[in-house]
């Protein structure tokens, strides 16, 4: 087990990379190639979540049946057309991301990234921020059995960096991820990046709010406790 007092595991998309918008996007084209109409509010409102709580929501929002195969497709469209909008250079690391990631790494505090998305779109995104997976644990949905609002991510995480979850502090940008912290019983802290509104995530459990990574780097001393 790891002897510091501090670990951090980030959600990826909204929290260290600047990608829901594009995920928003994939989804709106993944769903109209279904002949499904949904609003663009609607899709960014389910953001974070797994797929498969998604497409369940999803289909009582709409009452039409999402067959297992009709699912499959939809997953695959997303992905295509995600990667497609990464290629096009939209998708970026949030402002002070890497920076914040340097400085707990340069600290000795453990950090790891834990995902709703599956390696195939997250590989993308890890790639620009500089991360690679053979030296940092990240878990990505393929490697859980439920994704949030479960807390199975996080705990894998912190599983992998061999800490305690009731001492680590998990870090996202949907109400999913402090839903998720909760109910792994791991302190949340939120960042307005994703698109959530401050009330909204302090109302699912983070205790500290902060605008993107950049603004948790500057008051970093408030949740990371150095000897």
């Amino acid at each position: 087990m790891s002897r510091h007092e501090n670990a951090f595991l980030f959600d990826l998309d909204g929290t260290l990379v600047d990608s829901v918008y594009q995920h928003v996007l994939a989804w709106k084209e993944a769903l109209d190639s279904e002949g499904i109409d949904l609003s663009v509010w609607r899709i960014h409102r389910r953001i974070g979540m797994s797929g498969g709580l998604f497409t369940r929501m999803l289909l009582r929002e709409i009452g039409q049946e999402i067959s297992e195969e009709r699912r499959t497709r939809l997953y695959d469209a997303h992905a295509t057309a995600f990667n497609r909008l990464h290629l096009q250079g939209g998708v970026k690391p949030l402002p002070g991301a890497r920076e914040l990631l340097a400085y707990l790494t340069a600290e000795g505090i453990p950090w790891a990234i834990a995902t709703s998305g599956q390696m195939r779109t997250a590989i993308h995104n890890l790639e620009a921020l500089g991360v690679d997976p053979s030296k940092v644990p990240v878990v990505t949905r393929d490697q859980v059995r439920h994704a949030k609002p479960d807390p199975d991510l996080f705990i894998a995480a912190a599983e992998r960096l061999g800490v305690d979850i009731h001492k680590a502090m998990v870090v996202g940008d949907s109400v999913w991820d402090m839903l998720a912290a909760q109910r792994a019983r791991a302190l949340g802290i939120g960042l307005l990046s994703g698109g959530y509104g401050e009330e909204e995530l302090a109302r699912s459990g983070a205790f500290r709010v902060y605008e993107d990574p950049a603004d948790m780097l500057k008051r970093i001393d408030e949740v990371a406790a150095r000897g």
